[in-house]
């Protein structure tokens, strides 16, 4: 490989959109192929609302946004949302009949699993199950939710325990990128958060990991599974919710209402090539979009988030 063949390469890979110019202008045009994205959010931001949107979004052929594929969801915890992912086929469908089968659901592979050990088994089977290429459409999109669930109980704290989970991990991502290149998947999964104790800025200035400080409901969290998973993906993407409290005049009566409204902020905190970026958005029975076209972007010295 020379320098010279190096400049005729493609300088973008093949991207899955969200479906919204907002959200997808701050991905560089949407979820990339060929990595890992991590949606890291509280419960109720939208990670599983976003990821739901996905499946169906990558069965639009590229002109469209889409992959012209499959897609394989790995839930951990809770049911299944189908009558969610329902919605959102019979939605699609309406908008692009000729494009998205009567039967969206069929493109969508659904599989729990329980515990990290399984999820390697699974992945090794899925990658059997997509050379077989067997189904409708070749699977494009691979989405795993939630990844913390898988190590909530499973280690302890220890020295030991923690190198375990720590090879774990790796283990996890690598199996995923390596998926991700040999298929030219894209691969995205979500991340629980935990309550953060420590100084604002993190340690001498930096802000990166589990050493960021973020804010969410009225408190301080950073994404769970720590610096060794924040070495394991590729972009990372921050869904934050914080209820507001409103007055509301009501017709004919005496005093005004408060009210609680709902505001939800998507951040990308890292990815390759792309600078930090922030923006509203809200969750309608169509899917998630972004409602702000307000660009916070900012770029540090050291390329990282401020």
């Amino acid at each position: 490989m020379t320098p010279q063949n190096l400049m005729l390469l493609p300088l973008s890979t093949p991207k899955l959109s969200i479906g919204c110019p907002i959200l997808d202008h701050f991905l560089g045009g949407g979820i990339p192929c060929n990595s890992i994205t991590e949606l890291v959010g509280e419960s109720g931001s939208g990670k599983t609302q976003l990821c739901l949107q996905l499946t169906v979004r990558a069965q639009l052929p590229p002109s469209h946004g889409g992959l012209g594929g499959s897609s394989i969801y790995i839930f951990t915890e809770f049911s299944f949302p189908f009558r969610r992912l329902q919605q959102l086929g019979n939605l699609y469908h309406a908008s692009y009949p000729n494009l998205i089968r009567l039967e969206p659901l069929e493109d969508i592979y659904v599989h729990g699993v329980h515990d990290a050990q399984e999820l390697i088994h699974v992945l090794g089977d899925i990658e059997a199950f997509i050379a077989i290429d067997h189904t409708h459409l070749p699977v494009k999109l691979i989405v795993i939710d939630s990844i913390a669930a898988l190590f909530r109980s499973q280690y302890q704290t220890t020295p030991a325990d923690l190198k375990r989970r720590s090879e774990m991990f790796f283990n996890i991502s690598g199996t995923l990128k390596g998926l991700a290149n040999k298929f030219g998947l894209a691969v995205v999964v979500t991340n629980q958060v935990v309550d953060f104790i420590g100084p604002h800025h993190g340690v001498n200035g930096v802000r990166l990991g589990n050493l960021e400080s973020l804010d969410t409901s009225g408190r301080r969290v950073s994404p769970a599974l720590g610096l060794a998973w924040a070495h394991c993906i590729n972009s990372r993407v921050f869904l934050a919710r914080h209820e507001q409290s409103i007055e509301v005049d009501i017709r004919n009566a005496p005093s005004t209402s408060i009210c609680s409204q709902t505001h939800r902020t998507f951040h990308l905190l890292f990815a390759p090539h792309l600078a930090y970026a922030s923006a509203e958005f809200v969750i309608k029975k169509e899917g998630i979009v972004g409602v702000s076209q307000e660009l916070c972007a900012f770029i540090v010295a050291c390329g990282t988030a401020p």
